[in-house]
């Protein structure tokens, strides 16, 4: 399989394919000629002497000064250089090979003029495994992600440091062993390298990725806790939902009726008229999350897809117009909803196991253990829930809504992506966590409920889980089962066994 960029096409699961697993990627041949049809027309517009942005001009507040023609390549190579200010830990490399994949993908629009060898270097380096160290902090988000893509470029021209099978090396000395060569920079080449957020956009796409498998998961956890619990499902009823005819609940209450079909349990009246809002809820609550996604979806794939540079270049005109195409407020506030909807996946989730474990709520042995006194149960695992939760609740506070001038205020307003993106991978660690605890109590309760048998596919969610966690016959150290649980939901175990029985859990 290889991934073709066009510009025009790429995906996430494209994105999470080359960033993780190594997918091989070659430009288009459309792709190609855009890139050279472009490159053409930057050394006509040089040729007249006009004034062109970071071409012929300084850069940022030095847009007002003039570069000679002679001094281009040493300003592309400068504006690389002290662009990359970055500091703290090493991002992952799967990061760093998204943020690749993104910039090429951008360049192949044709509309920011480097030459197709400059280009090539970025799916070079993809394919034969160079991985640029790329520092986590540094990025306002505007003028793109300056910093970390000044970072990755600088490999690309003998400098900076490189991971090459598995080794920190200088970046001239990774692309040696790879059998490349440092560019030469000429005009707009270093601005053409760095001046987008492709970075937060690659980042962004992995993020959906993951949000998406944990959104399905909450629907298993979600039915676990419910089925467990004898919800009524008349909360769950077709007619109910449709006349509010919202996509994603809908969706939800749709999988929630298949995830609980054939349930014994919920057969077994309870005698209930209804349940509390976090069980009844739950269609309303987990729905705009997933519309939350699909929005996020729409917006970084159109990113992902866009010319993000400046200035860019129109060969059909033979025109080059600065502006803003590389502003990461589209993406930031995308990002930002995201961390707000997935928080809030695990906000209920928590509630859930709280109504699992409280005997006034459940009608179940209190902390679902018996002995209690020289027991404890799952107590404690709530505790930690919570603690993630409000964790959480901090992480959503919206990035976007902050500013801080730079560049001689030349660079008045930046959007702030890169810290929307830190925050939302922290949040999705930890709903990993909280519906893997949300889990491990509802297989608990239904221990409870023997002989009679869970629905469909929480059946099978139940089954997975009692394969790598026994039931709590006494207390015992639960962070092994914690984590146990949460490697399961996070690498798809629980979700691939249960869609094998029940169909895709889609957020279509």
């Amino acid at each position: 399989m290889t991934v073709f960029l066009d510009g025009e096409s790429l995906t996430i699961e494209q994105v999470e394919s080359v960033a993780r697993n190594g997918t091989k990627t070659e430009f288009s041949e459309t792709g190609m000629q855009k890139i050279e049809k472009c490159r053409a027309v930057v050394q006509e517009l040089v040729d007249t002497g006009e004034a062109i942005y970071g071409v012929t001009t300084g850069i940022g507040e030095f847009a007002r000064i003039r570069i000679k023609p002679e001094d281009s390549a040493i300003l592309q190579r400068r504006i690389v250089l002290s662009h990359a200010a970055g500091t703290g830990e090493p991002k992952p490399d799967e990061s760093v090979r998204a943020a690749m994949l993104c910039r090429a993908n951008t360049l192949a629009k044709g509309y920011s003029g480097i030459r197709l060898s400059t280009a090539q270097m970025f799916l070079d380096a993809l394919n034969l495994g160079i991985v640029p160290v790329v520092f986590k902090k540094g990025s306002v988000g505007t003028s793109g992600d300056l910093s970390p893509l000044s970072q990755l470029a600088e490999v690309f021209l003998g400098d900076g440091e490189a991971f090459y099978k598995g080794e920190r090396i200088p970046g001239k000395e990774a692309l040696r062993r790879a059998g490349l060569k440092p560019i030469e920079l000429t005009y707009k080449e270093g601005l053409g390298m760095i001046n987008g957020s492709q970075m937060c956009t690659g980042e962004s796409a992995l993020l959906l990725v993951d949000a998406r498998s944990l959104l399905k998961n909450s629907f298993i956890a979600s039915a676990m806790t419910i089925d467990a619990l004898k919800g009524v499902p008349k909360a769950y009823d077709a007619r109910l939902h449709a006349v509010r005819p919202y996509h994603g609940q809908n969706l939800v209450a749709r999988h929630l009726r298949t995830l609980m079909a054939d349930s014994e349990v919920i057969a077994e009246k309870s005698g209930k008229v209804q349940d509390g809002y976090s069980m009844r809820c739950t269609p309303q609550v987990i729905g705009p999350s997933v519309d939350a996604w699909r929005y996020a979806h729409g917006q970084i794939e159109t990113e992902m897809n866009s010319a993000a540079d400046n200035p860019l270049f129109f060969p059909d005109d033979k025109a080059h117009l600065a502006g803003g195409n590389f502003h990461g407020q589209s993406i930031g506030m995308a990002i930002d909803f995201l961390c707000i909807a997935m928080s809030e996946i695990a906000n209920l989730s928590e509630r859930h196991t709280n109504r699992l474990l409280n005997p006034t709520l459940s009608g179940l042995p209190d902390f679902l253990v018996k002995g209690q006194g020289l027991n404890s149960g799952l107590m404690v695992a709530q505790y930690t829930a919570a603690a993630l939760v409000s964790e959480n609740k901090i992480f959503s506070h919206p990035s976007t809504v902050d500013s801080i001038s730079v560049s001689a205020d030349q660079e008045d307003h930046v959007a702030m992506t890169p810290i929307a993106v830190h925050k939302c991978r922290e949040i999705l660690t930890n709903v990993g966590a909280v519906l893997a605890i949300e889990m491990m109590s509802a297989a608990q309760a239904f221990d409870f409920r023997k002989p009679l048998k869970p629905g469909n596919g929480t059946r099978i969610a139940y089954e997975v889980i009692r394969e790598h966690v026994p039931h709590l016959e006494t207390d015992r150290v639960l962070y092994p089962d914690i984590n146990k649980i949460a490697a399961l939901v996070r690498d798809n175990t629980i979700l691939s066994a249960v869609e094998a029985k029940t169909g895709e859990l889609s957020l279509e």
